[in-house]
């Protein structure tokens, strides 16, 4: 990534989640610019514009449209260009659909911006993470899909919410695809320094049948969320853009936080060759370190079985993983 006093960031596509993203990374402050492409430049316009009425008072940034020519020099580029998913509709359905999308714009991003660090948003993230590293060049740690960030926080607020504390104290990460194959680090769950269980036992407050229901809940409220929302409101946005905020924050500040991003794996918990979403040490490089959790036999079989799912999808949509 390159270095200097001015940070740039580049988002390819204006849709609902463009521009959600756009101004989300408008309050936070993090760069001086912000370019917003997309093949529709009247669209890529009117996010840009919006975004700009707000700007006195917001922390100083330069909003506009641009084509990709303009994205040269961005420190971090957002792909969220693609097909939305339709209400119903399984992740693995868009593959075809956003595949020649995500290569096409990944071509441009190498060669207008070849030292950015990369963010896909388009889903299936993962498989279509896989998909911009090989149209992209790059090595694989600088493309990062935004993965399962926006699952652990839901999971993050079920558990707060059973347990009536500060989300912000609940320790959990959902693992693997972002998708229906997604995969609950129950046994790595922490509330404070207390592992999720050993809470539970100590408040003994909680039925019996507390993790029967934990895991009913976790499929209403966390695996079938995108499904509720979009049935509700077209698609997901805002919790999206929260997540992908987050994530560039991470790199752009070079802050080493620990992300669920969705990143190409070299072996670590028995899987290679797939882009899936662990632990990641995250910074100003993109991922630095792949954390490989301490989990239970049947979510560590569940994770290779997700990583299948991934594997099953690309192969739908014809594409290479590796």
């Amino acid at each position: 990534m390159k270095e200097n006093g001015n940070t740039k960031i580049s988002i390819i596509g204006a849709g609902q989640v463009g521009a959600e993203v756009g101004f989300a990374l408008a309050e936070s402050g993090l760069a001086q610019e912000l370019v917003i492409v997309d093949l529709a430049r009247e669209r890529a316009e009117g996010v840009a514009k919006d975004i700009a009425h707000g700007v006195p008072m917001l922390p100083p940034v330069e909003v506009r449209a641009g084509d990709y020519p303009e994205i040269a020099d961005s420190n971090l580029v957002i792909l969220t260009a693609g097909a939305g998913q339709k209400p119903g509709e399984d992740r693995r359905a868009l593959a075809g659909r956003n595949r020649i999308v995500v290569e096409c714009a990944s071509r441009e991003i190498a060669r207008w911006a070849p030292e950015c660090v990369l963010i896909v948003v388009t889903n299936p993230v993962d498989v279509l993470t896989s998909a911009a590293v090989i149209s992209t060049g790059f090595e694989p740690w600088r493309v990062i899909g935004s993965g399962t960030v926006l699952d652990s926080l839901r999971f993050r607020a079920m558990i707060a919410s059973c347990a009536g504390v500060d989300a912000r104290d609940v320790h959990a990460w959902v693992l693997g695809e972002h998708g229906d194959s997604e995969v609950p680090a129950w046994s790595a769950a922490r509330i404070g320094c207390l592992p999720l269980e050993a809470f539970c036992r100590a408040c003994g407050d909680c039925p019996a049948e507390l993790e029967d229901r934990l895991r009913e809940r976790f499929d209403r409220e966390v695996r079938g969320a995108a499904y509720e929302i979009i049935r509700g409101k077209g698609a997901t946005s805002h919790g999206v853009a929260v997540a992908v905020r987050r994530i560039a924050e991470a790199v752009l500040r070079d802050e080493h936080s620990v992300l669920t991003v969705s990143t190409r794996l070299h072996g670590e918990c028995g899987v290679d060759g797939v882009a899936l979403s662990l632990p990641c040490v995250v910074g100003r490089g993109g991922v630095e370190r792949v954390l490989s959790p301490a989990l239970a036999p049947v979510e560590l079989k569940a994770l290779r079985e997700s990583a299948d799912a991934i594997r099953a999808t690309a192969l739908e949509g014809e594409m290479q993983l590796v």
